[in-house]
């Protein structure tokens, strides 16, 4: 009997075998590999990093690289999560480009359901940053708030004391006070001709909870000036519902506010940042009820102002934990005369 189909065999399955040794190593990308995953770029291992605590507050429009770096150095290297309740998986690529990070993966948190998911809970509790991408805040207070997802991020920031930012929508929810556009949007002109209108939906202390953000509200896109008169309206608001001195922390498009454990905040980026505080707690607003415009005038000192421009190195500071005390930039004052917003210097 020939031994020839023999050898043809062996030689068929040294040849299939020899294949399979020689082909290439699997990419260190994975998909899909966590409920509401829109992917992961870099190693889909897990790994255990030391961090330190940090918050980076982004004003939209082009991310800020330095930024972005920052929150990396503050990972220790280990693995960046961003979560969002609408877009793609762009964000990955981006930050994994940038280096130093184990992997960078995307989490699409879209319903109450997926925002009590205990992958999702695990993902988050797990990670050493997390970025919150733009859309609609409104998304994130209806789908996140009083959710595993609200217990996890607080508990990165404050327990585990790992970075956590966010830009636009994602910046506007950062703050101990945050306006939660659940009823849409609203202009300063419509919030100066009444603080009281439906549209001005202002949450606080029910929600994220970083340091030296208390009684402190976030708003983004701050180039445009409109936004200078709502953010205004919105310190009144603190000052005649709450009692207490209001703060706020706007941030221009393409600019970051990057906030050291010691409560210094830094200024990266093209645009300003602006740093705003009730004059003391005597400078309360003259007028500010339903269905009339607001006056807060007080010898046109009602509201204090330090403006800082971002620069590569983050050179222009804030001292958040006193709200005094900056460097790199200039004073001024915002005031409302009778729903007209001022500023003098």
């Amino acid at each position: 009997m020939s031994t020839k189909p023999y050898f043809l065999a062996l030689v068929v399955a040294l040849a299939a075998c020899q294949q399979e040794n020689s082909a290439p190593a699997p990419r260190a990308t994975q998909t899909q590999n966590a409920t509401g995953s829109l992917g992961l770029a870099g190693d889909a291992a897990d790994v255990a990093r030391t961090t330190a605590g940090g918050t980076v507050l982004m004003g939209g429009g082009p991310d800020v690289d330095e930024a972005i770096r920052w929150m990396i150095a503050k990972s220790g290297g280990g693995d960046f999560l961003v979560l969002r309740a609408s877009g793609t998986d762009a964000y990955n690529a981006y930050i994994y480009g940038l280096g130093g990070v184990n992997s960078c993966e995307t989490l699409l948190i879209n319903s109450r359901t997926l925002a009590n998911d205990p992958q999702v809970e695990a993902k988050i509790r797990g990670a050493e940053a997390v970025f919150i991408a733009g859309g609609d805040q409104a998304n994130y207070v209806n789908f996140w708030k009083d959710t595993k997802v609200e217990d996890a991020l607080n508990y990165l920031r404050n327990t585990k004391q790992a970075p956590i930012g966010g830009t636009s929508a994602g910046c506007a929810i950062q703050g101990a006070v945050y306006f939660s556009a659940v009823n849409g949007t609203i202009t300063s002109d419509e919030a100066l001709r009444n603080p009281y209108n439906s549209k001005l939906t202002l949450g606080r202390n029910d929600f994220l909870s970083n340091p030296y953000l208390t009684n402190v509200v976030t708003d983004t896109h701050f180039n445009n000036p409109d936004r200078r008169g709502r953010i205004t309206t919105f310190l009144a608001r603190l000052s005649k519902d709450h009692g207490v001195v209001g703060r706020g922390i706007g941030v221009d498009e393409a600019t970051a506010v990057c906030i050291e454990p010691n409560g210094t905040g830094k200024v990266f980026g093209s645009g300003t940042a602006f740093f705003l505080t009730q004059n003391g707690s005597a400078s309360t607003p003259e007028t500010c009820v339903s269905g009339r415009s607001l006056d807060w005038y007080r010898s046109r000192q009602a509201v204090r102002v330090y403006k800082i421009p971002g620069t590569t190195a983050g050179t222009g500071t804030f001292n958040l934990s006193t709200w005094t005390g900056g460097s790199g930039g200039s004073s001024q004052f915002y005031y409302v005369d009778r729903g007209a917003l001022g500023i003098s210097y």
